[in-house]
């Protein structure tokens, strides 16, 4: 009986063991896919406060969330792609998305209030960062013909909004599963002052905005 409890007592401290080891393993998965929040703070930060002179590391202007929104009109006829744009939008962004709905009702497109209409996953902390890596090093560059992104689309408050036209530019699709090529709109909102402070971050960040035209008038 004492070598049958001493066995069970090994097994079970084993188990834990091994339960301690599970737990760590995605925590580790986080910390690599925050390649870009060691960069700000290592490089980004150092660089921005030489930059802009600032005199506190809290004066630096800092990524504080992403905002993933997807509009789907065609939902209203059909219900479907409604269905397949909130799994297409959680599988590129690893969170659940939310329903947009209808606030008011617009009889010409047979639209009613409280209707579905799109769809918006807000990112932050580590899934943030590791949304915009893929973002800039994967996606974008699978965009046809692409140059750069436009420094036009900042809103005045430090925030910067692009439109992406295609999902599939994102991996994570499977183009063959894929009924009605949908695109979205990607909000980076920011600390930032002012737009000029925004861009600088970003650029840092490697977000890919075209080189300025020389103003030769």
């Amino acid at each position: 009986m004492a070598e049958k409890k001493n066995k069970k007592d090994s097994v079970r401290k084993e188990t834990k063991k091994d339960d301690k080891k599970g737990s760590k393993a995605p925590e580790k998965e986080i910390k690599i896919k925050a390649r870009l929040s060691e960069t700000y703070k290592s490089e980004i930060v150092p660089g921005l406060t030489k930059k802009f002179s600032y005199k506190n590391v809290m004066q630096v202007p800092k990524l504080d969330k992403i905002v993933v929104n997807m509009g789907v009109g065609a939902a209203v006829a059909d219900p479907k792609i409604m269905e397949e744009a909130v799994r297409d939008l959680e599988a590129i962004t690893g969170q659940k998305a939310s329903i947009r709905k209808a606030k008011k009702a617009i009889s010409n497109f047979k639209l009613r209030a409280g209707m579905n209409i799109g769809a918006m996953v807000t990112l932050r902390k580590n899934r943030m960062y590791e949304f915009l890596d893929r973002l800039i090093n994967v996606a974008l560059p699978r965009v046809r013909d692409f140059r750069g992104l436009s420094d036009k689309s900042f809103d005045g408050r430090g925030n910067y909004t692009m439109g992406i036209r295609e999902q599939i530019i994102f991996p994570e699709i499977n183009v063959d599963k894929v009924t009605k090529v949908m695109g979205m709109d990607i909000t980076l909102v920011t600390t930032a002052k002012n737009d000029n402070e925004a861009y600088e971050l970003l650029q840092s960040f490697g977000v890919p905005f075209r080189k300025k035209e020389l103003n030769n008038s």
